[in-house]
């Protein structure tokens, strides 16, 4: 049985909201570095190793190599539960929640934002990054157009290179398509805001990414319990 769609593209557009609520914790909390986003992490790495005062080389390198370590692993626990039939979307789903989880509790003693960078703020980031590039992988496999869940680039120039003003006949054109992109563009920009306002009013970047993780872990068990859960479309 393969996932409905409508239910795969609701749980891809949540997880783009917490993709925005995690780099606001990234950027302003724990870097300033990307997590999810490591086309701009790399841009920060080479801006610090040329002397951007204002950009930390060691965070955007824990980032990096945390994404790439997660990813590595993320594509081999995937692959190996798929071969074996298995529910390898769920699986994924609560080891993200789980990685999530971890680096919030590694950084429990990040008693709020803004604190000077230690090799504490360097450990919860890569933690968090190895959780992004699990949800990159993720994301790959699972196959919904013009939902990365990580970025929201070509979604934009989708949105508008599908849309009557351009009418390119190399982008699926759509009400359905449409809405999907817009959907996605928007739970980014909503998961930033709201991790922003959710820094300004808790001010403890460990405390948002065990609210996260939580919100991870919740939608793999809704996904779970609806028809059609056991493998995303493409399957």
């Amino acid at each position: 049985m393969k996932a409905r769609p409508g239910a795969l593209t609701a749980v891809m557009v949540t997880l783009t909201v917490t993709t925005g609520v995690i780099e606001a914790v990234s950027f302003l909390a724990l870097g300033p570095a990307f997590t999810a986003m490591q086309s701009g992490n790399l841009l920060f790495l080479a801006f610090a190793i040329t002397g951007a005062a204002e950009l930390s080389a060691k965070a955007s390198l824990a980032s990096l190599i945390g994404f790439l370590v997660g990813a590595g692993l993320g594509a081999r626990l995937e692959s190996s539960v798929d071969v074996r039939g298995r529910r390898w979307f769920l699986v994924a789903l609560f080891t993200e929640g789980a990685l999530l989880a971890v680096a919030g509790l590694v950084g429990w003693r990040l008693e709020r934002a803004h604190q000077p960078l230690s090799g504490w703020h360097h450990l919860t980031t890569a933690l968090v990054a190895a959780a992004m590039g699990m949800r990159n992988v993720t994301a790959l496999r699972a196959k919904v157009p013009d939902l990365p869940t990580t970025l929201a680039t070509r979604s934009m120039a989708a949105l508008v290179g599908g849309s009557p003003l351009a009418l390119d006949h190399r982008i699926a054109p759509g009400l359905t398509n449409e809405l999907r992109r817009a959907a996605g563009v928007g739970a980014l920009f909503g998961g930033g805001v709201l991790g922003s306002w959710l820094l300004h009013e808790i001010s403890s970047p460990p405390a948002v990414l065990l609210g996260t993780a939580a919100a991870v872990v919740l939608v793999a068990a809704g996904f779970s319990l609806a028809p059609g859960h056991e493998r995303p479309a493409h399957d």
